[in-house]
């Protein structure tokens, strides 16, 4: 295991994998759904973390999504960078603070390959929240160039051993 840079404390305890106990996404325009998610963030002695999220179909088993990216942070300070790719095309790019126990996220810029189908997503805001019985909650709210900002994904993850 790499050590931990001086920068993580305020973030360190991300640090390892996650697991979905309850996992729920939503958006005006699409059926609801239910997911299996796994979320991993590692360092490797840098003032940042490797992170990387696969979501499966909790019936099938079947994958649904993935994504990769740095969660950054400004040495010195709680300020955050999260540059994250999907695997449908997008990079986001956002950006916040760290708090005791959690962060907030929005969006500074959203890219999309040429080929995406519309509608585009023009705003992504995080909260991560870290509970005191260890559970990790995400909330995603988006905003497409259709429909105003509305919460999309709701997640609580346990750390896996």
């Amino acid at each position: 295991m790499a050590k931990i840079h001086e920068a993580l404390k305020p973030i360190q305890w991300l640090i390892g994998s996650w697991e979905s106990v309850t996992a729920k996404g939503h958006f005006p325009t699409i059926k609801d759904f239910n997911y299996n998610e796994v979320l991993k963030f590692e360092s490797l002695g840098q003032p940042l973390l490797n992170y990387e999220a696969r979501s499966r179909n909790p019936v099938s088993g079947a994958p649904m999504h993935l994504e990769t990216g740095f969660l950054r942070i400004q040495p010195g300070t709680k300020h955050l960078a999260f540059m994250v790719s999907h695997n449908f095309g997008l990079t986001v790019l956002e950006e916040g603070l760290a708090h005791e126990n959690g962060l907030e996220l929005e969006s500074k810029s959203i890219s999309r390959m040429s080929f995406a189908k519309d509608p585009a997503v023009k705003v992504i805001k995080k909260v991560f929240k870290l509970h005191e019985d260890g559970t990790l909650e995400i909330r995603t709210d988006m905003e497409t160039s259709n429909t105003a900002l509305t919460n999309h994904l709701m997640a609580v993850y346990r750390k896996m051993e």
